[in-house]
């Protein structure tokens, strides 16, 4: 097929970027594609979807915030680049993917080219959009954009930079994009302006991103940055600021460390006291510095997201996706063998009080002598006969049909996820086709060798963890050879 060939292409094209670059996690890709045909076996996933697209290959930062926090300010800085525009008010309203490119001019492309493209984590974005915001899947291109840039600092890496948070921007497809984004990221920081810590903006920022990401098991990724603190220099007060911010956190929930106050070099205020300066700028670089230090370590955190990602995955179609379709399949039959027993005990119960009461109803005899009376007409028996089993059978699909769409029903109003709640409806429909028997007990494809399958892809997954930890580890000390990079983005 045409889209099994676009999902396998993409498949080989993925391998060919990460041969060089990471072996263990070229391994990993093939794990994936087996994965893939064993949920399509199940019918849990379509053919032109891969579960290699949950996830960004390369690792992803973002930097959310308020408005005027110094977001691009911090980017440009870390790219070494002005690639971002600055000012004092919004001066972008988009969600702005960068990426390296080896050309020596920044381009900018439209946001078709992240929907359109599986290799970037908003694929198919417009969709996510136009089911929250009936109309807005179309102006794909008026929520986000990808830049190249020839920094260093970006090579194997995407950076993503995001509007700020005020009431306008409250809408629900941003924050769809912005829940998207924090679900992929391997780093998210999020700024706040040390000149307005109290403003509306900052209470949204603690609303979306503090409070929700308090009790999320990914929480270490969130660092709190306090941007701006050059501000607080002519009163010589940064650490109170910088204590009534941590406090305002706190009431949201924060109890952990991670935050960080700092203020980029070429935005700075001049600081007339020499002691004053040096004390903020001794601060500065180095809360800067335990930043960027985090930064770098995200290809590290990638490649073992990636490969937890996969175990995670084969663990949800060993451990929940095959019960809940025994249970579905189960509660199917239940309900057909019910509904069968009840219409036909009701024709029995029919056919022998009528039998036992005379047997006449509107004038026509239903006891056997009107068969017997038949027998000279051997054919007509013949078709009476047919008759009657094809209404037998056509009852009982029928049945089948509505019993299907009770169970199908009861799995949209169910408690799971859209996501998974579409892939078991498509899972069950498979299971419930006309050809399929109300009494198989295993779901459609699942069986002795798809189990084996699924328990080899396990056991790979942890011996990709025993190969990572011997890039990225070494308790003997013996000398060996530097960790892989990641490769450069698409």
């Amino acid at each position: 097929m045409v889209l099994e060939t676009q999902v396998g292409k993409k498949l080989r094209d993925l391998k060919r970027r990460l041969k060089q670059e990471n072996p263990v996690l070229e391994h990993v890709v093939d794990s994936f594609r087996e994965l893939d045909r064993i949920s399509r076996r199940l019918g849990l996933l379509d053919s032109h979807h891969s579960h290699a697209d949950r996830t960004s290959w390369w690792p992803l930062i973002s930097v959310l915030g308020v408005y005027s926090s110094g977001k691009s300010s911090f980017i440009n800085h870390f790219l070494g680049y002005r690639l971002q525009a600055v000012g004092s008010q919004a001066v972008d309203d988009k969600f702005t993917v960068i990426c390296f490119s080896d050309e020596p001019s920044v381009r900018v492309l439209p946001g078709l080219a992240l929907d359109a493209d599986p290799r970037f984590p908003f694929y198919r974005m417009s969709r996510a959009i136009e089911e929250v915001a009936k109309g807005e899947g179309l102006r794909i291109d008026a929520y986000l954009q990808l830049k190249t840039c020839p920094s260093e600092s970006v090579r194997g890496k995407i950076l993503i930079d995001s509007p700020g948070f005020d009431a306008d921007a409250q809408r629900t497809s941003t924050l769809r994009i912005t829940d998207h984004i924090i679900d992929l990221s391997d780093l998210v920081l999020v700024f706040f302006d040390a000149r307005h810590p109290e403003s509306g903006s900052m209470q949204d920022t603690l609303e979306h991103l503090v409070r929700r990401s308090v009790g999320r098991r990914d929480s270490t990724k969130f660092l709190y940055v306090l941007n701006q603190i050059d501000a607080t220099a002519q009163e010589d007060n940064s650490e109170e600021v910088f204590a009534a911010w941590q406090r305002a956190l706190a009431q949201s929930g924060l109890t952990a460390g991670r935050c960080y106050a700092v203020y980029i070099p070429e935005q700075a205020l001049p600081i007339a006291d020499p002691v004053v300066r040096a004390r903020f700028e001794s601060k500065r670089d180095a809360h800067l510095g335990a930043i960027y230090q985090r930064i770098e370590q995200v290809g590290v955190e990638r490649a073992y997201r990636i490969v937890g990602m996969l175990e995670q995955t084969a663990r949800l179609l060993e451990q929940e996706a095959v019960p809940r379709l025994q249970r579905f399949l189960a509660r199917w039959r239940r309900l057909t063998l019910w509904a069968d027993g009840v219409l036909w005990g009701g024709v029995l119960i029919l056919f022998f009080a009528g039998t036992l009461y005379g047997g006449y109803w509107e004038g026509l005899d239903l006891r056997l002598p009107l068969w017997e009376r038949l027998s000279a007409y051997p054919a007509v028996q013949t078709l009476i006969l047919l008759l009657l089993a094809a209404a037998a059978v056509y009852l009982h699909f029928s049945i089948r049909r509505w019993t299907a769409g009770r169970v199908a029903r009861s799995l949209v109003a169910g408690d799971i996820n859209g996501e998974m709640q579409a892939a078991y409806l498509q899972a069950f429909r498979k299971n419930s086709r006309w050809f399929r028997s109300i009494f198989r007990r295993r779901p459609a494809g699942w069986g002795g060798r798809t189990a084996r399958s699924l328990a080899q892809v396990l056991d790979d997954s942890q011996g990709y963890v025993q190969k990572l930890n011997d890039m990225y580890t070494n308790p003997s000390g013996q000398a060996q050879a530097g960790p892989p990079r990641a490769d450069t983005p698409p």
